[in-house]
């Protein structure tokens, strides 16, 4: 059980600066599509979460946590998907009504 904690932790220590990183250097033009991008991390969050919590073994602790992923991950798609929405109708070319 310790193993697994450090591996994690380990991976957490690794991907905090890294995602960071990663999204300073994007240029405000590819936003809509990173941010596309992040809803699809969410997405597999989603499923991970549910598998967590829907395991029938795990501690309730862990299933507890799970729904909880569950809820914000879920939160964090819809969101994003309605930012995205938004952004990408800033981009469209406006209707002139003069014919």
């Amino acid at each position: 059980m310790s193993n697994e904690i450090e591996i994690s932790l380990y991976v957490l220590v690794l991907a905090v600066p890294l995602g960071l990183e990663l999204v300073r250097k994007v240029s405000p033009l590819l936003h809509t599509p990173l941010m596309s991008l992040t809803n699809a991390i969410s997405a597999i969050s989603v499923v991970g979460a549910i598998l967590v919590s829907g395991n029938g073994g795990s501690p309730q602790l862990s299933k507890i946590l799970g729904v909880i992923a569950v809820m914000f991950a879920t939160i964090n798609i819809v969101a994003g998907f309605l930012i995205t929405d938004r952004m990408l109708k800033m981009f469209k070319k406006k209707e002139t009504g003069g014919k």
